[in-house]
């Protein structure tokens, strides 16, 4: 069946077409109608039908088509509130989708559930103003879970699954500022106790005293055996939880999981989608039907600062931009306490009310007591009054948005849970800092709460009927029932029936055997000279390592839109790409070796032109492992100028979420992509990727470096289960490709950095055989260190300083200068603390004794080198490329940004000459030739 909105187009296009004849809305006018609709849909009453079209097509040939529209959109609005919804509609009623005779039966035990969330708002509010009035810096938050606390519970209660021996556990995505009411859940289930809850935001000083801190948002990292998303970056949840719905899908048509009904729940603020990564893969999730999703939106109305949008409806907002995405929206505006009230409006005077009525115009109400809802909303006019004429104002303040009424709430998770074929979001009307009373419901300031006063901490227990006694209540003392408390009893009895405790993370999983690296890089190993790109070594790699037996089918190859570009185009054919609705259409290049082949079966995610879609697949199959039970290998690909600088916030969450995988920055670099120009150009991403703990990110210039990292990084990952992730940088540059010197040389590559070539006595350039392996060689006078595609650069400069100057020097491949400041560091500190005997010695300082001087050369900017001065006891010199890319041939940008063979000569030189003057007409020789009097101004000005 189409739907209306297509029917209504067809109708509107029939008027277009016959605008200048309107009188030939006749028969024939209805018959083509007919011809059109019969199909497609089941007519119970094709007379009554008919006689509607027929009318229709009058008041157009009558009143024309503006009044014709008009009357459609009345009727439509009239529709809305009677909560029938046209296919095409985008926006309702400000009412609640479920209407009160279609709610199911509520299964729990409505007052004790009650009782259960009020528990939790208290110790909720509790731990948070207790760390306060402690220590005033820790902040935290009290309004938001305030705001969300049904809605939590009911999820808690009924609907979020725990993994079982049998079941792999639904996904829940938290409201990060919420998190002290799921560690008040916790100490109520029994996981956490009050010691920890004490610790709130305290996680050093908890570990001194050997407990358990909490941290301040969901922190996979911080408390692994807890938090499983990690959500604290606004936006970064709902992206997340998309991808993590997919990528279920995924391995179930790919037949690596069973199919089951497991969901993935994420619980989100109306503010949060306002990031752009909330919203950006909304389409996807109803394209590829993930009815195994489901967002909560709870719409309180404000930010951190003030209204969502106080001008207009955040929810009728949000019901657009759901709906013509595709997906199945629930509203849940009013609680049941306005079910009398609206049953009573005949005339529709509530929801003409509801619908002029602003967001911050109802925050306002939030904020104030029944008289003044009385007052400013229902004296309005005097239908409005009449429907509380018999009310009290305690009565009316009483009245409960739809997000605090716990048998509402359920409808719309019940409804949600049993929808096919759409992903479903329930949007959540509900009051800030609910039952804060004049300290903080609604109020503007609301978020930044975090002290109550004598008067609010008891008005707030009176509010929810703790049983807390004074004393204890300004004491700020968390409240726990006894073992056999109802309560705890019936919390404990739902959770069992779901699985047991939640949120729960999973910390290991069944280990993989790496391949031997002979199986699928030999060709690496034992290159003879045969020149290709390190892009097309390691794509190469990952095609080896596709048809290993027993790892080929966990390895999961993601681009965003580039596969041709890296040649991977092989791929296609040998994998597939996944869809989920396998390949309706014969491809353009069907007759092609390399055509494009979409399959149910797919194993290539191709995502199309979102960098951040990539990276949230990625880190998806890259946490498998522990969210569902199946290690999977990742491997990212992608222009390395679109990774880190364009979603560094993502791969950090990532790396809090402990994922496992390789981030491929493929044409990498500033000045070795050539023509693409500044966009595309490389020169900060190594330096992003230093600042993440569990990144390992290495730029290695030789196809042997590239295989031996992949093997470690996979045995680190896989079999060793090591929570860190690796990121390596390739290029397109085609050089010819030595072999791997020796296994002595593994260490090296490992650890950042090994020679390559060694000062030869008699001046001639020769490849060192390689670190550990004895040769005849002259005392270095130079030291040339190079990272990537740098590397090649110093192999020339060295020869040139040898054949021209006479300047022994030896040449160091970096393959990680991180992973030598870490190193560095590390023995630093090690050093300080004493805390080994003898002291240790970095790698830098086993590598580089004496005091040789050293021209460090990067494709990035010079701060990537830069931060290993500290271990280089020697004269020392970074040549790198700041500025803005240009386009241009490499050996032109090499020049422009005096990074090439005989920049990085010169360099060397003038460090010479601090130590001998005697190098100056050299230096002298070199600067007038490379034209460097007429090079006022540096790269990075320019």
């Amino acid at each position: 069946m189409l739907p209306q909105a297509v029917l209504w187009r067809i109708f509107d296009d029939l008027c277009q077409h016959e605008r200048a004849r309107m009188d030939v809305y006749t028969e024939t006018s209805i018959a083509m109608l007919d011809t059109v609709i019969s199909p497609l849909i089941d007519d119970l009453d094709p007379e009554e039908t008919t006689e509607w079209r027929e009318a229709l097509l009058s008041l157009v040939q009558t009143a024309g088509i503006a009044r014709a529209a008009y009357v459609l959109d009345a009727l439509l609005g009239q529709a809305a509130t009677l909560g029938v919804r046209a296919g095409g509609q985008t926006r309702s009623a400000y009412l609640n989708t479920i209407a009160l005779r279609h709610e199911p039966p509520f299964p729990g035990d409505l007052a004790i559930e009650e009782r259960i969330a009020s528990i939790n708002r208290w110790n909720a509010l509790a731990m948070v103003v207790r760390a306060n009035q402690a220590h005033g810096e820790l902040g935290g938050h009290i309004a938001s879970y305030a705001s969300a606390a049904d809605l939590f519970e009911v999820g808690f209660n009924h609907f979020f699954r725990a993994p079982t021996d049998n079941f792999a556990g639904d996904l829940v995505y938290l409201q990060p500022h919420s998190a002290p009411g799921v560690y008040a859940r916790a100490f109520l289930d029994g996981f956490l106790g009050e010691d920890d809850l004490a610790h709130f935001r305290q996680e050093i000083t908890a570990r001194e005293r050997g407990l358990r801190g909490l941290s301040s948002y969901p922190h996979p990292w911080l408390m692994p055996d807890f938090w499983q998303f990690p959500t604290g970056s606004m936006g970064i949840g709902p992206i997340n939880a998309i991808y993590q719905a997919r990528f279920m899908r995924y391995l179930e048509h790919r037949s690596l999981a069973q199919p089951s009904d497991r969901k993935v729940w994420g619980l989100f603020g109306d503010g949060e989608m306002d990031e752009p990564e909330s919203i950006a893969a909304l389409t996807l999730a109803a394209r590829e039907k993930l009815d195994n999703l489901v967002f909560v939106v709870n719409c309180n109305l404000q930010r951190l600062d003030g209204p969502v949008r106080g001008n207009g409806r955040i929810i009728d907002e949000l019901e657009t931009l759901y709906a013509g995405a595709g997906w199945n929206v629930i509203k849940l505006v009013w609680g049941g306490d306005w079910d009398a009230l609206l049953a009573r409006d005949t005339d529709g005077a509530l929801a003409r009310a509801f619908a002029h009525t602003v967001d911050g115009q109802f925050q306002t109400f939030a904020a104030n007591d029944g008289a003044y809802n009385r007052a400013h909303f229902f004296n309005q006019n005097p239908e409005l009054a009449a429907l509380v004429a018999d009310w009290s104002d305690e009565a009316i303040d009483r009245l409960r948005r739809g997000g605090h009424d716990i048998v509402k709430i359920y409808a719309a998770y019940h409804r949600a849970a049993h929808h096919r074929g759409q992903p479903t979001v329930i949007l959540a009307q509900t009051k800030k800092g609910y039952g804060m009373g004049t300290a903080g419901q609604g109020k503007m300031t609301t978020h930044q709460q975090k002290k109550l006063d004598d008067q609010a901490l008891l008005a707030f227990r009176d509010r929810f009927a703790l049983p807390i006694s004074d004393a204890d209540c300004l004491a700020l003392k968390f409240y726990k029932p006894t073992a056999d408390s109802a309560e705890l009893r019936y919390l404990q009895a739902r959770r069992a029936a779901l699985g047991g405790h939640l949120p729960r993370r999973r910390t290991t999983s069944p280990r993989l055997p790496t391949p031997p690296i002979e199986q699928w890089a030999r060709f690496a190993l034992q290159a003879d000279g045969k020149e290709m790109s390190s892009t097309m070594a390691i794509v190469r790699m990952l095609g080896g390592l596709l048809k290993d037996e027993t790892l080929g089918k966990r390895i999961v190859p993601i681009v965003a839109d580039e596969a041709r570009t890296f040649g991977m185009a092989n791929l296609f054919r040998q994998i597939g790409i996944y869809s989920a609705q396998g390949q309706l259409y014969e491809p353009e290049d069907i007759g092609s070796v390399l055509h494009y082949r979409e399959a149910l079966d797919g194993q290539i995610l191709e995502e199309g032109i979102t960098e951040a879609g990539a990276i949230s697949s990625w880190t998806a199959a890259g946490t498998s492992y522990s969210v569902n039970d199946l290690p999977m290998l990742p491997f990212y690909i992608y222009y390395s100028m679109f990774g880190f600088q364009r979603v560094g916030d993502l791969i950090w969450a990532a790396a809090d979420q402990r994922t496992r995988g390789f981030l491929i920055g493929a044409t990498s670099g500033r000045t070795t992509l050539g023509g693409e120009g500044l966009q595309h150009q490389d020169g900060a991403s190594h330096l992003i990727a230093s600042t993440v703990p569990n990144c390992r990110a290495y730029d290695p210039a030789y196809a042997y470096e590239v295989a031996v990292i992949l093997e470690h990084g996979t045995q680190r990952m896989l079999d060793q289960q090591c929570d860190e992730f690796y990121y390596l940088t390739v290029t397109n540059e085609n050089l010819a490709q030595p072999n791997l010197p020796n296994e002595q040389a593994r260490e090296g590559i490992l650890r950042g950095m090994h020679r390559v070539r060694a000062a030869q006595p008699d001046g001639l350039a020769q490849t060192n055989p390689g670190d550990g392996e004895s040769c005849t060689q002259a005392p270095a006078h130079l030291r040339l260190l190079a990272a990537g595609p740098m590397l090649n650069e110093a192999q020339r400069a060295a020869q040139r300083l040898e054949q021209d100057f006479g300047i022994a020097t030896e040449v160091w491949s970096v393959t990680s200068f991180s992973e030598l400041a870490r190193d560095g560091r590390a023995c630093e500190r090690d050093r300080a603390l004493g805390l080994s005997s003898p002291p240790p010695q970095s790698w830098l300082e086993q590598c580089l004794p004496d005091a040789v001087p050293v021209v460090a050369a990067s494709d990035y900017v010079r701060a990537v080198p830069e931060q290993i001065r500290a271990w280089v006891h020697a004269p020392f010199r970074v040549v790198g490329t700041d500025g803005f890319g240009r386009s241009d041939t490499r050996a032109r940008l090499r020049d422009f940004f005096e990074v090439s063979a005989d920049w990085i000569a010169l360099h060397a030189l003038d460090l010479l000459c601090d130590q001998d003057p005697k190098h100056q007409a050299a230096r002298d020789v070199l600067r007038e030739q490379l034209g460097a009097s007429l090079r006022v101004a540096p790269p990075w000005l320019s």
